[in-house]
């Protein structure tokens, strides 16, 4: 099993084939507007910018499961991605733990736990590194800035 396997939808409710993805490196991120890590848009736009002609995606994932910290809809959402320029694709609001959480997330979590063996994931701007096969090689804090995870990705690109 991989990422290739698993269907979302964008943030325009359009339906996005994870399978589109196949021979890229893939950064997926639970993304939130009213964050004290929403300014990590930025980086990530600068990482997406300078290496999507390498093959770099990245994917981000509203969610309002931490602190109700992406409390809007899609029109609040998409201010936010105007604010920070971002262009990489987003996608529509899901939740990333708990029963309802996006089978694209529950398949995450089990690819790489975090801290202390844990799946669940703790805040917003998570992070999660796929490579060109669709496996998860790499789980991210929302700590570390999209500047840090750099090489990491540079690595598999």
């Amino acid at each position: 099993m991989s990422i290739y396997d698993f269907k979302t939808l964008t943030l325009e409710e359009q339906e996005y084939d994870m399978a589109q993805l196949k021979g890229k490196v893939v950064l997926i991120v639970n993304v939130a507007s009213k964050c004290g890590f929403t300014p990590q848009y930025k980086g990530l736009q600068e990482l997406y910018l300078k290496h999507k002609d390498k093959g770099l995606v990245i994917l981000g994932f509203p969610c309002n499961q931490f602190a109700s910290q992406e409390p809007g809809d899609k029109s609040v959402i998409q201010k936010c991605q105007q604010n920070f320029g971002v262009s990489f694709p987003i996608m529509s609001k899901v939740d990333v733990n708990g029963d309802n959480a996006d089978p694209i997330y529950k398949f995450l979590k089990k690819e790489k736990k975090g801290i202390l063996g844990s799946e669940g994931v703790k805040w917003n701007f998570t992070k999660f590194l796929v490579d060109k096969e669709g496996q998860v090689v790499k789980r991210f804090a929302p700590t570390d800035k999209p500047e840090d995870i750099e090489e990491d990705i540079v690595k598999l690109l």
